[in-house]
């Protein structure tokens, strides 16, 4: 290493999600080049849809990714059953949603303490977290725990989900069946509160993102399921103008596309459902919220952490009230009759906005496909991330600038295969 010329590597970034690779060029001083490049081979899952029934992209695309299957499942639904023109009973989108705050609890819950937490503690991973704070790691794997439980009853297995379908569901749980998991997530909820308490202690870098953050809204409360799409810039629209704003393009260090809003990078997931939507949560979310010290608004992602607690505070919150008012609906799904045309469809996976769009043919098969997962929304925002506060701190030694690095991507929770277990850091200083 010189003054003026440096190279650092890192052939292992792990607790996030696929595999990539980090460069970093700085010339005097200048970080001139920041690249996420994720090299992982296309899987063609677009590809893989067409010619297939229009019933099959639920089951398809929840194989997109082991951790939030039920976000595929629910955009591909609400994109078919806009073509179909099919409408759920309002007992079966409750359900959908209960669905949905199963995913969010897992997802969450393993992130915050299992991939997060050790970067503010300062331990490599969560197995020597727990020589520590076995308790507090106990009280992830709970709240976890009920989560998964909750996929399990409704979806018939907690990975990849089986139960399902256009038009609803295969088979609906009885009562007595959500009446346990309710117990369990009521457990749970102390430990979500106590986890947010925690975190709240951590010591935070004081950066703040001023890029445009982007989500769902809907009337009827936080977005979770479906919505439309709202921006901080004042900017709304439906999902069925999605592509006339968002453009993706390929850049040549990665095989993920890079996507813009009307042009310039954004930002999707928890900072961005926290800016625009706080006021939405429910009681207890925004009364831990403002005890962790969390106002209206977050743009510090170092801080997403504590967002992603209140949010699963919020989603169990929310689970418990839709089983206490629970009755079981007469019918699993409504009936879908296929036809021609094409289809929107949005939700909010844990990680931020996931958009599907679908166009069937008259006899129900699928003749195209695009799925924009919120890692490819996201891409720009990481690395301009990662510019400016390599930028601050090119003072620092090589160590100390690699961890940093990592700890910035693993602030947006990427899913780099949808990010996983390794990401190659090479930073070269001319």
């Amino acid at each position: 290493m010189t003054h003026d010329s440096r190279e650092l590597k890192v052939s292992a970034l792990a607790r996030v999600e696929g595999e990539g690779a980090l460069r970093v060029r700085i010339r005097s001083g200048v970080v001139e080049q920041a690249e996420l490049n994720i090299y992982e081979p296309p899987r063609f899952f677009e590809a893989f849809l067409r010619g297939r029934a229009y019933t099959e992209p639920p089951d398809l695309t929840a194989r997109i990714c082991g951790i939030c299957p039920v976000a595929y499942q629910v955009s591909a639904c609400n994109a078919i059953e806009q073509i179909c023109e099919a409408e759920l009973d309002t007992p079966l989108r409750t359900l959908r949603r209960l669905l949905y705050c199963g995913e969010w609890i897992s997802s969450h819950s393993l992130h915050i303490t299992l991939l997060h937490t050790p970067d503010f503690l300062g331990f490599p991973d969560a197995i020597a977290l727990s020589t520590k704070h076995r308790e507090r790691v106990q009280q992830a794997l709970a709240v976890k725990k009920a989560g998964n439980m909750l996929l399990d009853v409704l979806g018939g297995r907690p990975i990849h989900p089986v139960n399902v379908k256009v038009g609803g569901f295969y088979s609906v749980p009885k009562k007595t069946d959500l009446a346990v998991v309710a117990t369990q997530l009521r457990d749970a909820l102390g430990h979500a509160v106590s986890t947010a308490r925690w975190a709240a202690t951590f010591d935070f870098p004081d950066v703040q993102l001023d890029h445009t953050l982007v989500a769902l809204a809907h009337p009827e409360g936080y977005a979770i399921e479906n919505g439309e799409v709202r921006a901080t810039t004042g900017l709304r629209f439906p999902a069925s103008d999605f592509l006339k704003h968002v453009t993706e393009r390929q850049v040549p260090h990665s095989t993920a596309l890079h996507a813009t809003l009307d042009g310039d990078r954004y930002l999707t997931g928890p900072l961005a459902r926290y800016s625009l939507h706080s006021r939405e949560l429910s009681p207890l979310a925004r009364e831990i919220a403002e005890e962790v010290g969390l106002g209206e608004q977050c743009r510090n992602p170092f801080r997403s952490i504590l967002v992603r607690c209140i949010e699963v505070i919020y989603a169990i919150d929310e689970a418990v009230r839709i089983i206490d008012e629970y009755e079981r609906p007469a019918r699993a799904a409504v009936p879908v009759t296929a036809r021609a045309g094409v289809g929107h469809g949005v939700s909010e996976a844990p990680r931020g906005l996931l958009y599907h769009r679908y166009e069937l043919g008259d006899d129900g098969t699928v003749r195209s496909a695009t799925i924009i997962p919120p890692t490819s929304q996201n891409q720009a925002v990481i690395e301009d991330d990662l510019r400016q506060l390599v930028t601050a701190n090119t003072h620092l030694d090589d160590a100390r600038l690699t961890a940093l690095c990592e700890r910035t991507i693993r602030n947006y929770d990427p899913c780099i295969s949808c990010a996983a277990h390794f990401l190659d850091l090479d930073v070269v200083r001319l």
